[in-house]
């Protein structure tokens, strides 16, 4: 007897359940949200990387930040433009980025992920 159809079948099934979740959302993904600036950060004009870099890498940068500053004491971050930039999400990023629902939480949501800033850090006072 051959079971040639019975395997081609099963190989079928299974190529076709493993491949699902990647041809299920072909076609459908939202785009990405419009983050709201505060005028603070509209007034400074730029950010510590290029928007597109920031927006890839901050979480990298951040944690790269936390290492530095608890690890090895150092506080201070030199930009590729040379600029001097204290090593704090606190003190730094969230005189800019003031508003979190608008800003933070609107890319988190959209990339499904929770971070843990907040589990150390103050949320910034909504405005």
């Amino acid at each position: 007897m051959s079971d040639k159809g019975k395997i081609l079948a099963g190989v079928a099934i299974f190529a076709a359940l493993v491949s699902f979740p990647f041809w299920y959302n072909t076609g459908t993904a939202k785009p990405a949200p419009e983050l709201v600036l505060a005028p603070e950060a509209k007034a400074a004009g730029e950010c510590i990387l290029p928007k597109d870099q920031m927006a890839r890498e901050h979480m990298q940068l951040l944690d790269g930040w936390r290492n530095s500053v608890v690890r090895d004491g150092q506080r201070v971050y030199v930009a590729e433009n040379g600029k001097k930039y204290d090593m704090s999400l606190s003190n730094n990023c969230l005189e800019c980025h003031t508003n979190k629902a608008e800003f933070c939480d609107r890319c988190h949501e959209y990339a499904s992920v929770n971070p843990y800033c907040w589990d150390c850090h103050v949320n910034p006072k909504e405005k």
